[in-house]
This record gives structure tokens, C-alpha cells and sequence, in this order.
């Protein structure tokens, strides 16, 4: 029975160590609001930049295995290419060593000050009033639990040296494994635990307990370096069924890791030829008296020198990863794809996702106002088989306006800071919006084909009317886009006189036509056609007009 309480008081510790992870990175990457997408874009074709971006988004997000998994979501999505995606998986895996760090501290008498910032953020979060406040205070309680969580298994770890259970725990600890039994034991307990930082935890709590993994002295570090090899296994996983690139990205940080790992094992594995242990000579010497402090710099130190190592050689990572993983021959069929591809990858990390699908919604707009470009130059054309482009484009944008409310929903169920919930909102009402836009270009579709059917006659001079009104709401589509892009209110003044301009010649357009039918200039047959083609083109001006106020909502 004593065996049992120890497992469940390892685990209860193990709990509330992963719970105050989730917790500080939830609300870290909440006060971060929307910067981790804009950090990941600005990696550019600086190999250097790239590092220290990754490095600083995994330190945020306290996830390596979170940034690689983004990585992968946006390499798919075509917006990052291989080479920016391998120098921030590089650097993800620097950034993921802080977790070990702060694990670390609970050797010194700060974690004894720590522990109580679990009750500190608790009550901040309670009685603040600024959801930013409350965010901080969720992010100290988090970082507090964590500690809370080490502390209990560092106490439950804690046995007398002569009990049984210490002898028995120890006997298996000690037994002299061969090293690779060591790394592969790393492996697969991040591969099953989904977390190197809580392995790594759980190393140095045993560490700081007096039990040696092992029978050599750096056993214990064969067990870290596999632990890089393991959370390999969460990227593999996420990429599945992605695009080829998606494939490759996962592949390149699986290479990166096992590769680094063999390097870091083969050194160890040499420097025990002397007779003497790399722990003995360096760490011991540099940190005298704190193994878990020993423990996180090697961890530090292993993903630095592996990042340093590889750096030069990111573009031979590139080309290697094109020759494992080749392009698909059969490309998927038009008909089958929406306007765009959405990736739940990215809802691991919900701002991340939000922004990429505002950026996508301006795509999804382009698509829309091009089915309308179609159907009013069919038209003019009087091209009645433009019908069926119109409705193939319209099913392609219904069936990712679906997609996109479903991911919506998903994003809605995360943990949201205030101006985010605002944008899930008015999104919302944007996609309705564009939705219109293509149903009203369906039935400028079907006034072409009593234009052609009944043989209806309209002057050139009406035709350029036409053509001019058009123009209005081609160059409103243009503005309203990069308003709802850029956020600048400032320039909504300019989009509602150009949207009040369309509404006069709608108005002039009628009643220009109504004076040609009484002076019997004009057919009174015309008239539903004229009328309704030219009401339908303002309307759709109208919605455009709303998709750029909408900033003003998510304001």
C-alpha cells in the first residue's frame, strides 16, 4: 500500500505541476495578445532572427512542442517557408530549457517565496478589476502551482534512507543501464507524457531527492537528451495528412533533435573513456551542491551547442527534408477544396489562430468579389455560361463559410482576452456579410439570362453607367479590405462617401431609366431587369461597406 500512496502522491504532484503550465502559458500568450503570430512572422531570411524568435515564443508559450506544432500549422498554410520554419524549431528548443530553470530554483530559498504566488495570483485574479490585471494574476498563479507541484513531489520522493521502499526505488534507479536503455527510457516518457519540460521535471525532482538514475554519473543526462528526442513525437503527429512542406517541417525537427541527441551521447560516451564523468569535471566544479541546478544548465547547454552546431547547415536540412518527403503527384480536385485551408493546428494557440483567420477572411472577400467581377462581366457580355463558374465559386465560398464559423466556434471555446472575444464576434457578422456578396452575384447570373433570353436592348450610354457604378464598387471593395486589414478607422470617413457616391448613381441610374421609358425611349420590359440588376449591385456595396465597420465593433 505504501507503493500506491507514493505513485498517487507523485502523480497529485505531477497534476498540479502540468496544471500551472497550462496556466502560465494560457495566460502568458494571452498577454502577449495576438504578438506570438506577429513574432512568428517576422523571422524573415535571418537564420539568427529566426532562433531568437523561436527561442522567444516557446519561453512565452512555455511549450516547445506548442511552437513546432504552430510552425507546422503555418508551413501548411504557405505563409512561412522551410528555412524560417527550421531556425525557430532550432530555437524552440532553446526557448523550452527555461521550464528546467525555473524547476531548478526550487533548490535555492526562492521557491519557498514562490510557492505562495499561487494564493497571490488567486486573489488578484479575484478582486482586480482589468482583465489584464486578472491575466497577470492567472499567469503568477500558474507559476506559483508549478512550484506547489514539485514541492509535493519533491516531499512524497523524499524517503527515509532505510526504509524499504527507498532501497527498492533505488536499487532500480542505480541499476547500471546501458546509456541508449537511458535515452530511450527519455524518449518515450516525453513521447507518452507529450511534455519534455515535465520529464525534465520530474529528472530533477528525483535528482533533488538523492535518487541517481543510472548506474553511471551521467545517466540521468542520457535521460534529457532522449527526452528532446520524444517531443519530437507531437510535431510527427500534427502533421499528418498536411501538405508535403508541413510533412517536411515536422521531419526537419525530428532530424535536428536525433541528431543533436547522438552527437550530445557520443561525447558523454567518450568522456567516460577517460575514467571520469562530464558531471564530475564540469558540473559538479561550476555548480557545486545543486544537482536540479546542474541538471537544467546541461539542458540549457545541450540545446544550445546543438543550435550553434546546425545553424550554418539549415538550407542541407531544407534539401534533405524536400528528398524524404516528395511533392503529391495527384493534386486534389478544384471542386473539393474551399476558398482556403484551415488549420486546427494553430487553435492549440487561439490568438495565433484568430489572426490567421482574420488575415484569411481578406482572402475570402477577394473570392467573393471576384464571382461578382464574373457575373457582371458576363453581363455586359451577355455570357449566360458564366452561370455555372458562378455557382461552382459560390459552393467553394459556402462550404469554407461553414468551415470558417465551425473553426470560429472552436477559437470561441478557448480562453479569450476581451478585444479577441470582440473580433470572434464581429467576424461573424463579416462572413454573413461576404456570403451575401456571392448570392447577390448569383442573381446578377440570372438577369443575364433574361438579358439574353428575352432580348432585351440597353444603349451604350447605360452600359457605361453601368460600367462607372461598377467601377465605384471595385475600387470600395479595394478600401474596404485594407480597412478591415490595417484596423484604420481613419479612413472610414473616405469609404462612405465613395459608398454614398454608389448610392447616387443607383438613384440616377433609375430614374434616368424611368424618364427613357416615358419619353418611349426604352423597352418596359427592361425595367425588372435594369432595376433590379442595378438595386443588387448597391446592396452588395452596402455589405462591403459593413465589412470594413466592422473594426469599429472589434474596437
Amino acid at each position: 500500500m505504501e507503493y500506491v500512496y507514493l505513485i498517487m502522491k507523485v502523480l497529485g504532484g505531477l497534476g498540479a505541476f502540468l496544471l500551472g503550465m497550462n496556466l502560465l502559458s494560457d495566460n502568458m500568450s494571452r498577454l502577449a495578445h495576438g504578438k506570438l503570430r506577429h513574432m512568428l512572422n517576422k523571422a524573415g531570411k535571418s537564420r539568427f532572427l529566426g532562433v531568437g524568435i523561436g527561442c522567444g515564443v516557446t519561453m512565452i508559450a512555455q511549450s516547445s512542442s506548442l511552437t513546432t506544432v504552430m510552425v507546422v500549422g503555418l508551413v501548411n498554410a504557405g505563409i512561412m517557408t522551410l528555412f524560417q520554419a527550421t531556425a525557430i524549431i532550432m530555437g524552440a528548443n532553446i526557448g523550452t530549457t527555461i521550464t528546467a530553470q525555473i524547476v531548478a530554483l526550487n533548490s535555492f530559498d526562492v521557491a519557498t517565496f514562490a510557492l505562495s504566488l499561487a494564493t497571490i495570483g488567486v486573489f488578484i485574479n479575484m478582486f482586480a478589476k482589468k482583465e489584464k490585471i486578472k491575466t497577470v494574476g492567472s499567469a503568477l498563479a500558474g507559476l506559483g502551482l508549478i512550484f506547489v507541484g514539485l514541492e509535493f513531489m519533491s516531499s512524497a520522493l523524499s524517503l527515509d534512507p532505510n526504509s524499504q521502499i527507498y532501497r527498492t526505488i533505488t536499487n532500480i534507479l542505480a541499476t547500471d543501464l546501458n546509456p541508449l536503455i537511458l535515452l530511450l527510457i527519455g524518449a518515450v516518457l516525453t513521447a507518452v507524457i507529450q511534455s519534455s519540460s515535465a520529464v525534465t521535471a520530474i529528472v530533477i525532482t528525483m535528482a533533488s531527492a538523492g535518487l541517481v538514475i543510472g548506474g553511471v554519473g551521467d545517466g540521468v543526462y542520457f535521460v534529457v537528451i532522449g527526452s528532446n528526442i520524444g517531443t519530437c513525437v507531437t510535431a510527427l503527429l500534427s502533421s499528418i495528412g498536411a501538405s508535403p512542406n508541413a510533412r517536411r517541417a515536422a521531419i526537419i525537427h525530428l532530424m535536428f533533435n536525433v541528431l543533436g541527441s547522438i552527437i550530445f551521447a557520443a561525447f558523454l560516451l567518450f568522456w567516460s573513456i577517460s575514467g571520469t564523468t562530464f558531471s564530475e569535471v564540469v558540473l559538479q566544479k561550476l555548480f557545486p551542491g545543486h544537482i536540479e541546478t546542474q541538471i537544467a544548465m546541461f539542458h540549457t547547454f545541450f540545446n544550445v551547442v546543438a543550435t550553434c552546431l546546425f545553424l550554418p547547415f539549415i538550407n542541407l536540412f531544407v534539401k534533405l527534408a524536400n528528398l524524404l518527403v516528395k511533392d503529391k503527384k495527384v493534386e486534389e480536385k478544384e471542386e473539393q477544396k474551399g476558398v482556403i485551408e484551415l488549420d486546427e493546428r494553430l487553435l492549440r494557440q487561439p490568438s495565433v489562430a484568430l489572426s490567421r483567420l482574420y488575415e484569411d477572411t481578406g482572402k475570402v472577400m477577394d473570392h467573393a468579389m471576384g464571382t461578382m467581377d464574373i457575373a457582371f462581366t458576363a453581363f455586359l457580355d451577355k455570357d449566360v455560361s458564366a452561370k455555372e463558374k458562378v455557382v461552382e465559386r459560390n459552393v467553394a465560398l459556402a462550404r469554407t463559410n461553414k468551415g470558417m464559423i465551425e473553426y470560429l466556434i472552436k477559437v470561441s471555446a478557448s480562453s479569450l482576452v476581451l478585444d479577441e472575444e470582440k473580433t470572434v464576434s464581429s467576424l461573424h457578422y463579416v462572413l454573413n456579410d461576404i456570403i451575401r456578396i456571392g448570392e447577390l452575384a448569383d442573381n446578377v447570373t440570372k438577369y443575364t439570362n433574361h438579358y439574353v433570353n428575352d432580348e432585351l436592348v440597353f444603349s451604350g450610354e447605360v452600359i457605361e453607367m453601368l460600367k462607372g457604378m461598377y467601377g465605384k464598387i471595385t475600387e470600395l471593395s479595394r478600401l474596404s479590405k485594407e480597412i478591415f486589414l490595417t484596423k484604420d478607422l481613419s479612413r472610414l470617413e473616405e469609404l462612405d462617401a465613395l459608398e454614398d457616391r454608389i448610392d447616387k448613381d443607383r438613384r440616377r441610374l433609375v430614374r434616368t431609366h424611368i424618364e427613357r421609358l416615358n419619353e418611349g425611349k426604352c423597352q418596359p420590359q427592361n425595367s425588372s431587369v435594369f432595376i433590379n440588376l442595378v438595386g443588387n449591385l448597391e446592396r452588395a456595396a452596402d455589405h462591403i461597406t459593413y465589412v470594413a465597420h466592422s473594426v469599429e465593433q472589434a474596437e
